[in-house]
């Protein structure tokens, strides 16, 4: 499912955002500082970044500049209640696809926010790859040393996390976010139970199990 982030610091806003798009079948973060909307953003698990100008930490075109300085190609919609031209022409210059100012109507907001992701969908293939193993994203298939293995489309969503991350440890609670969107429950075992799936599918040595911090890719 197509995630995106909105950052903004204005609970109001940003609820009434992330309202509408989960009500046209988008999954929603809210960040409300720009030093965390960055660190996010560059993280490769949300597809489309809603930036309010006037954050904490970081403002937003800080944020900008830092994310496409670092490479980062995630469409991003500027959203201020600024509305001089300058502005305007200092966030596009920055690297933004697009710039709304508020107050603002949701369908319009939706209507970019659907032109913006569809112009960002690549031609051909994208390639997550560690070792022998090989996730080709847009197809949703899994290789490993070019035998292909069958698994749930959430199975490949959690496969991605651990190949983008490997060697890292992830904890349940990003694992949970990012591939089912949950706020952490410290009771549920779901991560624990799709862990053992891939285990079984891809090998019980890849995924090491690191006792009170998390899972890791090998």
């Amino acid at each position: 499912m197509t995630r995106i982030l909105i950052a903004e610091d204005e609970e109001r806003i940003s609820a009434f955002v992330a309202k509408g798009l989960e009500a046209a079948g988008y999954q929603t973060v809210i960040i409300d500082d720009g030093a965390d909307a960055l660190d996010r953003a560059l993280s490769g698990d949300v597809d489309l970044l809603l930036l309010d100008v006037g954050l904490p930490s970081m403002d937003g075109f800080e944020v900008l500049r830092c994310l496409r300085g670092q490479g980062s190609a995630i469409p991003v919609i500027m959203l201020t209640a600024r509305t001089s031209t300058r502005d305007t022409v200092d966030g596009l210059d920055a690297g933004a696809n697009d710039y709304m100012a508020k107050p603002f109507k949701f369908d319009e907001l939706l209507a970019r926010v659907r032109s913006r992701l569809r112009e960002s969908v690549p031609v051909g293939t994208i390639n997550v790859s560690h070792g022998d193993v090989t996730l080709d994203v847009l197809a949703r298939r899994a290789t490993v040393d070019g035998r292909e293995i069958d698994l749930s489309a959430r199975e490949f969503a959690l496969s991605e996390q651990f190949v983008r991350h490997a060697g890292q440890v992830l904890s349940r609670e990003q694992l949970l976010s990012r591939v089912w969107g949950m706020d952490f429950d410290p009771g549920s075992n779901i991560v624990d139970v799709y862990v053992r799936y891939l285990r079984a599918k891809f090998g019980p040595s890849r995924i090491v199990t690191v006792r009170g911090a998390g899972h890791r890719w090998e």
